[in-house]
């Protein structure tokens, strides 16, 4: 996957320039991490300053356009301490990080750019119908072209307890400075759905070798918002998570199918080990 920026850091600001904001990615970020720092000033880079051209403010008329200026586009913000979350995490980094989520599924994401579902499964859809697997794969993608236009999804496109979507669960995505877990990279940020949000994360390859029972059993029970505008408790509906579980699962099948976009980044086992792990997930193989 082609990478859509460059970071580098000067004293205590980091300085992030977009190559690529076809989907809007510095709107979504800016307007992430404004929200997210306004309401847990410790939990984001604070944001300092977005430039279009070298111009200040975030300019929407460039989305898409493949040209900003000579200096691209760029957002400045705040270095946070921290080293990248890995691994099997700690139960004290589990911990930590599900007190981050809590505090960013907190805040009301009212005025954030949805993340649309719809768009997503007709984005899985269609990738896993772009090539033909044998063995496992092939029954893994058999099922899953199957499940994927049943329409069970339908009914979970729209969000059933909206939250603050981080959007890019990869554990390096957390930095742990030893009593708190702090989150960076908005890009793909937006308003989404608790369930939509945790599967994303218990799914995401680079968080495999973690049980993440404590934490699923953490959003089972009732957890309620920090604002009092909008008390709706931060509760798990087991039938969404399963749902959008599988979901996830099937796209990362469709990643790592023979000759996909992260199978040269990955053991050589990669496929038939999420191939099974997508059937299971499925009710009838389960």
């Amino acid at each position: 996957m082609s990478q859509t920026h460059s970071v580098s850091i000067c004293g205590g600001v980091v300085i992030k320039r977009y190559v690529d904001w076809a989907r809007g990615e510095h709107l979504r970020e800016w307007a992430a991490l404004q929200l997210v720092s306004a309401a847990e000033p410790d939990l984001v880079p604070s944001p300092l300053r977005c430039s279009w051209g070298g111009t200040s403010g975030c300019s929407p008329g460039g989305i898409g356009t493949g040209s900003a200026g000579a200096d691209g586009l760029s957002i400045l913000m705040s270095l946070v301490p921290g080293r990248p979350l890995a691994g099997a995490l700690a139960p004290e980094e589990l911990a930590g990080l599900g007190t981050a989520l809590l505090e960013l599924w907190s805040i009301p994401a009212d005025d954030l750019t949805p993340i649309s579902y719809s768009a997503f499964v007709d984005r899985v859809r269609e990738a896993m119908g772009t090539w033909r697997g044998t063995g496992i794969v092939g029954a893994a993608q058999t099922a899953a072209t199957a499940w994927l236009s049943s329409g069970v999804l339908d009914q979970y496109y729209e969000p059933s307890v909206p939250v603050v979507g981080h959007g890019d669960p990869n554990l390096s995505n957390y930095l742990w400075d030893g009593s708190r877990v702090r989150i960076i990279d908005f890009e793909d940020a937006g308003r989404s759905d608790l369930a939509m949000e945790l599967a994303n994360l218990v799914e995401h390859l680079a968080c495999r070798t973690t049980d993440w029972t404590p934490l699923i059993d953490r959003f089972t029970t009732t957890g309620i918002r920090t604002d009092a505008n909008h008390p709706g408790a931060l509760q798990l509906h087991a039938g969404r998570f399963h749902a959008a579980r599988c979901l996830w699962a099937a796209f990362w099948l469709t990643m790592l199918r023979p000759g996909g976009p992260a199978v040269d980044r990955n053991p050589p086992n990669a496929g038939n080990l999420q191939a099974a792990r997508f059937l299971s997930l499925l009710p009838t193989y389960s």
